[in-house]
């Protein structure tokens, strides 16, 4: 049988390749398999520009595409945010021209100087994680960049902005965030102080590295008082439930589990511990860890429990529960994510999808966990996922003007909407899934140079994405952080030696503009001398090196 004939592709018929058949492919040709994941490859990206083509035609500048009726709508905040969340995958789709061609749009056209009331967990996902892997991405695109990339870059001031106008909602008794502010008004004083778990717990990947990139510490700051205010609300049995009031640390909705509400937070616990290499991060995951599966996993599925007595609920699956397998493997734990996740591919094979509810599992946190367990195990039984889910999206989900969103997978009935995170996650995951040479699957082969003493390895790999599937790159947040780190050593170093002698009794601070004062030449005009730190350098620079997300020191 012809290679053409046996990986025919079926846009008439939902046709599902047995599993054996899956399996026979692994032990033909290592031509064949090439076969079969260039064709799906192709579909993938040819489902992309399907959708995106239909969005600019149709829909842009709107946040996202109405594709029954081929018009746009405001979703998020009027940013274009399809765009912005976009922007990423047309790289990794190999598009240079059309990704330098959207992000000097972008710089042009959006502003968030604007009266609009905006969520502040899809703000930050979406707009400032988008943002921030464009700015990161930027010059593998082939942009320009400017000096001192990437510690700067015009993207990552767009990044930096629109995080900036979230702040006011971590401005609370807790330190736990609103779910949502106005960007030029800050918090409105009838907002409900009652949000998600998540919409606390999902703000470190950006916020850290906002901070590490940009050098002012306050994003991460206010990300981790959030972690830890929600850390200390856990239960007795080591629970959390699914909304809080985040201004008494009171538990509104009590139901524990690992779906929607709460899914992204243990996400980010697992994420943030591996880009930022914090042990406290992980240890917290391991401690949930534990009490979910004492109190939730019944036969390797996971149901809602009451977080104070541990009993059950809801006895119900979610479809963003299909996201634990792939937090799993990045544990390796790949035992137990295997077993979850054929459970929920089994209702995929059922449904041609994954139900929001299904007395059990939307398809993209599925397939993000067939990426990350086909890239821990190599076994190609995981791409069976992707072909079906391309499959099911070509045949239930495309229109004429790109591609809807199914509201019932049991009728397959289409809502009138596409959103941004077609193109941002599932496209992506499936690309990726059937692209193993990628360059974001890159293991420290490649690299490159970058920084302002051109120091820094960079784009080595170990790339962690957000829950918006926007890729970070932990090695830029190192050579970022070195740099303002030494650059405010440095500081401090040429503030001591700028400041007079006096005598030793005379250690009081003097008064503004009295004579004697001498100008300081490491401080601008009105900043105030911070207190001593070094009378001179007591040790050189220290060289660092980060590739593959892992940092070593001269010392290690």
């Amino acid at each position: 049988m012809s290679a053409e004939s046996l990986f025919s592709v079926h846009y008439t018929t939902m046709s599902v390749m047995p599993d054996s058949a899956l399996m026979n492919i692994a032990n033909q040709s290592c031509s064949t398999l090439v076969c079969f994941i260039c064709l799906n490859r192709d579909r993938i990206k040819a489902m992309f520009y399907h959708a995106y083509n239909s969005y600019l035609e149709n829909a842009y500048p709107y946040d996202e595409l109405r594709p029954l009726t081929c018009d746009g709508q405001d979703t998020w905040g009027s940013f274009s945010l399809t765009l912005i969340d976009a922007l990423d995958t047309l790289l990794i789709l190999g598009n240079h021209t059309e990704f330098q061609r959207v992000a000097t749009l972008l710089q042009d056209t959006v502003d968030f100087d604007t009266d609009v009331n905006a969520s502040v967990f899809e703000t930050n996902i979406r707009v400032v994680g988008g943002l921030l892997s464009a700015h990161l991405l930027s010059k593998r695109a082939g942009m320009e960049v400017e000096e001192g990339w990437p510690c700067s870059g015009p993207l990552l001031r767009m990044a930096e902005d629109a995080a900036r106008r979230l702040l006011p909602a971590f401005q609370t008794p807790t330190g736990m965030p609103y779910g949502t502010v106005n960007l030029l008004r800050g918090v409105n004083p009838s907002e409900t102080p009652v949000t998600c778990t998540a919409g606390v717990g999902t703000f470190i990947l950006e916020f850290s590295s906002l901070s590490r990139l940009t050098g002012d510490p306050v994003f991460e700051n206010v990300a981790r008082k959030a972690l830890r205010a929600l850390w200390r609300t856990r239960s007795d049995i080591g629970l959390v439930g699914n909304h809080i009031d985040v201004i008494t640390s009171k538990w509104v909705a009590q139901d524990a589990g690992i779906g929607a509400g709460v899914d992204s937070y243990f996400e980010y616990l697992v994420k943030g511990a591996i880009m930022l290499q914090d042990e406290e991060l992980l240890a917290m995951f391991h401690e949930f860890d534990k009490s979910i599966k004492n109190y939730t996993k019944f036969d390797d599925w996971y149901l809602w429990v009451q977080m104070h007595k541990g009993t059950v609920s809801m006895p119900v699956f979610q479809s963003l529960e299909a996201f634990w397998p792939g937090l799993q493997s990045l544990t390796g734990d790949i035992s137990s994510a295997t077993k979850t996740f054929h459970n929920y591919y089994s209702v995929w094979r059922q449904f041609g999808g994954l139900p929001e509810f299904y007395s059990i599992p939307q398809g993209y946190t599925l397939i993000e966990s067939a990426m990350y367990l086909y890239k821990a195990t190599g076994d190609p039984t995981f791409m069976q996922l992707g072909r079906d889910a391309v499959e099911s999206i070509d045949k239930i989900s495309r229109v004429n003007c790109g591609f809807a969103t199914v509201k019932d997978v049991r009728d397959h009935k289409l809502d009138n909407r596409m959103e941004s995170f077609f193109l941002a996650e599932t496209i992506k995951y499936l690309y990726l899934l059937f692209d193993p040479e990628n360059f974001l699957h890159n293991t420290g082969t490649e690299f490159e140079l970058g920084g302002l003493q051109g120091d820094c390895i960079l784009s080595a790999g170990g790339y962690v994405f957000n829950t918006e599937a926007h890729p970070l790159d932990p090695a830029a947040l190192h050579c970022c952080s070195r740099y303002h780190s030494e650059r405010r050593e440095l500081q401090d170093i040429l503030i001591s030696l700028s400041e007079p002698l006096r005598p030793a009794a005379d250690q009081s601070e003097e008064t503004p503009g009295a004579g004697g004062s001498q100008e300081s030449i490491a401080l601008k005009p009105g900043e105030r001398r911070k207190a001593r730190v070094l009378s001179c350098p007591t040790q050189p620079f220290s060289a660092k090196l980060a590739a593959m997300g892992q940092v070593f020191t001269d010392d290690s």
